[in-house]
């Protein structure tokens, strides 16, 4: 459908989520071929997210007018030395043609507060999660730079219910069957059981309709 159409519009992505958004490519729902992305796991390094969100961005303006960012919001970009700096105040600097799909983080893109909190009684029976998407497993090393097993102690056990990774994209299922060994290591890493649960990718493509109405009116 013309209305749905995403030809003249670039999407500015974080890395942790190219395995959603080329899944979409693939299926035809995304049909740009404006698609840049920044390096996964800059949230532990707001300097560099900034730099590289902002380049990729006066990138994106240089092939179309219109860009919708793929970035979450008050968990991704926490700044101790400016507290008021927000995403929003980043992405409001670029001008009225660029928005951002409204979420949080990259697990809010993938399912709402109530879905993960049924997941959770499904598969946790209610005990505290870590979420994560896929993104989070292919590009644990980036996503985790710097933290060792200290520091995985530190925040991974509270987390009683285990991990849970919000799959839209089948990645899960063809990591376990192709390295075993990595995903036990993963877990043992974590000191956490990892498991997925299959998800539709609805939300995420409603996410970003709603940006490209916004910015179609602009």
């Amino acid at each position: 459908m013309n209305t749905t159409t995403f030809s003249n519009i670039a999407i500015v992505s974080c890395g942790t989520m190219s395995l959603e958004i080329n899944a979409l490519k693939s299926e035809g729902f995304l049909d740009t071929e404006h698609l840049y992305f920044t390096p996964p796991g800059l949230h532990q390094d707001i300097v560099q997210l900034e730099k590289h969100l902002v380049q990729q961005i006066d990138k994106a303006k240089k092939t179309t007018e219109k860009v919708i960012v793929v970035y979450g919001g008050k968990f991704c970009y926490v700044n101790a030395d400016n507290p008021t700096r927000m995403m929003k105040d980043i992405i409001n600097e670029q001008g009225s043609n660029v928005a951002r799909v409204d979420a949080t983080h990259c697990m809010g893109m993938l399912a709402s507060d109530e879905e993960m909190h049924n997941i959770a009684q499904e598969l946790a029976g209610g005990e505290p999660v870590w979420w994560m998407t896929p993104g989070w497993v292919k590009f644990r090393h980036q996503v985790f730079k710097g933290w060792d097993k200290g520091l995985a102690n530190e925040n991974f056990p509270r987390h009683t219910g285990g991990a849970i990774v919000l799959d839209g994209v089948g990645y899960m299922d063809q990591y376990m069957e192709e390295d075993p060994e990595g995903f036990l290591e993963y877990c043992d890493w974590m000191g956490i059981p990892m498991q997925a649960y299959n998800i539709s990718l609805e939300r995420f493509k409603g996410l970003l309709i709603e940006q490209l109405k916004k910015i179609k009116k602009q």
